[in-house]
């Protein structure tokens, strides 16, 4: 499989050559993105058939010479990376698809088709590389390519901003994983994952480390408060890139994460820890979804619901710590197959959704969603493939999302085996947290798809839109296929999962409950069929409609529609988003983002348009990085002054240096 994933590597990274040297030719489109899509197709397919293998317990890996006879750059498959290259390059493949067909609307292609060949050879090389020099090249790498993605549309207003804040919170983030890394290599200097794993680092260290694995992943993830860059550069890159970033690229980061602190720091683990995770996924799943329910713009909605998922992860990954840090890695392994499964199902629906907010694009050319509306009628293909993913996204059954979300409550409510009064404590609000985020999530997913697809068209651009091609229609149609079969069939994808998480923390999940049940706690008689809650649900759908066909009556009326008691049949009568977030924007928008709404409204006889404006205070922004700039700028005037000094100045300085650096290395040779 290793020689597969770096073979795919040299071809994805040829692709991005053959896009960067004949980007204007006719065929530039095809070949890059189809050779992508038949890239990443048979690296799906090669690590599905090694993940399925018996004997996949095997490791492989490999050295490579790299400049100085002594020095190696390291590669390893295992079952923890081979999964997330199964789940890169399946999720890669059908993106790539709908590319085929989205790419031809690309204004500018020569700023694309370059580097997105190249962004799924640097996001395959981060997950097999086996050394830290290796690790944080792929992973800078990844960034810049991703950053340049990012810059494509560079003419448009505020997408060059949002390219210098990702660029800057990825370089913070790879700086801290620098710093991680130091820690575990220690005084030795050992740079690869093999001599980190046989170290042995201090509480302290460990403690650091895996602060720093959190925040170093986390900023590439979309934790808050590290989350800013996400509603910036989503919606700046084109929506193929914004699938491959939210779907995917937030998962590489997840997967960082679980190889540094599950793998890397090794044994003795700290309680603490698994709470600090948690309590951070905690707050980014309820403040990312708050923050989705107030946007207009599509794009930025989907961006901030990824930080909502990545939150709910980053709670199973923290509490599955809790356990194994505690001894019980029996109820260890339910929380990390959980989080693990929800990783997988969020690459799934997050891409359809971004594909199908990229179709809407192309055929409207709007991204805010209070001048579209009644796309149903004119994209019904993607109307029903939009309502899949929305349907996943919200947890809802028969989806994959409310599976993967069903098994993390099963994890929170083992919480009672814990030892530490504290974690006792945190997991119930944890939970509490989970179900508010997702009450939260099935209203802000059914604000955007009745205020999108079911409402009247509010502008002249939604009533002349049409169905997009046939390649992207397949692609999203692919990816809701699999979102309905992960959720009938999830006992399959957890039995995927399963030797990896017995791998990890040192224990699988219960079997016996065959392929048709999921049964995933110990002793207990609660259990969950997909397959069987698609059967029953269906067939009340088609009793229902047997019934209004059969009882109702054949005439033909016509009336009105139900029109919220205005009878005009102007379209700004209806609900729009704004208005359909307002009762839950008052209850938590007002506390949490100190919402400001002003109305003005002119008195009866009065000719002028009424207006209403909505301001909302980003905490991250203002408590964090408005503080730090301005601390920054403050320090930068006053340092400025030091290239205006003379010679003589500076050679003081530089032998005031010399001196506190001697003092210094003599207090450490003591």
């Amino acid at each position: 499989m290793l020689d597969v994933i770096l073979l795919g590597v040299a071809a994805l990274i040829g692709l991005g050559i053959t896009g960067a040297l004949w980007p204007r030719l006719p065929q530039a489109n095809v070949i890059v993105y189809g050779g992508s899509l038949i890239v990443s197709a048979v690296l799906a397919g090669a690590g599905l058939l090694d993940q399925l293998r018996p004997s996949s317990g095997a490791v492989a890996a490999l050295s490579l010479p790299m400049g100085l006879p002594w020095v190696e750059v390291h590669f390893r498959v295992d079952l923890l990376s081979g999964f997330f290259a199964v789940l890169l390059n399946f999720a890669g493949a059908l993106i790539s698809l709908f590319a085929l067909g989205y790419g031809r609307h690309d204004a500018e292609p020569r700023r694309v088709l370059p580097f997105y060949p190249a962004y799924l050879g640097m996001m395959n090389l981060v997950l097999v590389a086996d050394d830290a020099f290796a690790f944080l090249l792929s992973w800078e790498t990844m960034s810049i390519v991703s950053w340049l993605l990012v810059l494509a549309n560079h003419r448009q207003e505020g997408n060059a901003r949002a390219a210098f804040i990702y660029l800057l919170m990825a370089s913070f983030g790879t700086l801290a994983l620098l710093f991680a890394f130091g820690l575990l290599a220690g005084a030795e200097g050992g740079y690869s994952f093999a001599a980190m794993r046989a170290g042995t680092p201090d509480a302290w260290a460990a403690g650091f480390v895996v602060i720093l694995a959190l925040i170093g992943a986390g900023s590439k993830a979309g934790l808050v408060p590290l989350h800013v860059w996400l509603p910036l550069a989503h919606p700046a890159a084109p929506s193929h890139v914004s699938a491959l970033m939210s779907g995917v690229m937030t998962k590489i980061a997840i997967y960082g994460f679980i190889r540094i602190v599950f793998d890397l720091v090794g044994a003795p683990q700290q309680w603490w820890w698994g709470g600090m995770i948690m309590c951070v996924g905690a707050i980014s799943a309820v403040l990312g979804i708050l923050y989705a329910l107030m946007e207009r713009d599509l794009k930025t909605l989907l961006a901030y619901s990824t930080v909502e998922n990545v939150g709910i992860i980053m709670i199973g990954l923290g509490l599955s710590l809790a356990f194994r840090a505690s001894g019980v890695p029996e109820y260890a392994a339910l929380p990390f197959v959980a989080a693990l499964f929800h990783a997988l199902n969020h690459a799934l629906f997050k891409s359809l959704l971004f594909c199908s907010a990229g179709a809407v694009l192309t055929a409207t050319g709007v991204r805010d969603l209070e001048r579209l509306g009644g796309l149903i009628h004119r994209m019904p293909r993607t109307a029903v493939v939009a309502l899949v993913g929305c349907f996943a996204i919200a947890g809802l059954p028969p989806l994959n999302g409310f599976a993967s979300e069903w098994m993390m409550f099963q994890a929170v409510f083992t919480s009672p085996s814990l030892p530490q009064p504290l974690l006792k404590l945190i997991v119930p609000l944890a939970g509490v947290a989970l179900v508010l985020a997702a009450a939260l999530a099935a209203a802000c997913f059914v604000r955007l798809y009745g205020v999108l697809f079911l409402s009247r068209p509010r502008t002249a651009q939604a009533a002349a839109a049409s169905e997009v091609e046939p390649t992207m229609t397949v692609a999203m149609g692919l990816l809701a296929t699999l979102c309905l079969c992960l959720g009938a069939l999830p006992a399959l994808a957890v039995k995927l999962i399963d030797p990896l998480a017995a791998a990890i923390v040192g224990a699988g999940l219960p079997s016996g409950a065959g392929w048709l049940f999921l049964a995933p706690v110990v002793g207990e008689l609660n259990s969950y069929s997909g397959i069987i809650v698609l059967a029953v649900m269906t067939g009340f759908g088609l009793l229902v409609v047997l019934l209004a066909h059969r009882l109702g009556t054949s005439r033909l009326r016509r009336s009105a529609p139900w029109d919220c008691g205005f009878p005009s049949s102007d379209p700004a009568t209806q609900y729009s988003a704004s208005s359909f977030a307002q009762p839950l924007r008052r209850v938590f928008a007002t506390v949490v983002f100190r919402a400001n709404e002003t109305v003005d409204m002119p008195d009866p006889g009065e000719t002028r348009a009424a207006s209403f404006k909505l301001g909302l205070w980003d905490p991250a922004w203002r408590l964090i990085f408005d503080p730090c700039a301005r601390l920054i700028g403050f320090l930068a005037d006053r340092f400025n002054a030091m290239q205006f000094m003379t010679i003589r100045r500076y050679l003081s300085l530089m032998f005031a240096a010399l001196i506190v650096l001697l003092f210094a290395v003599a207090a450490t040779a003591q």
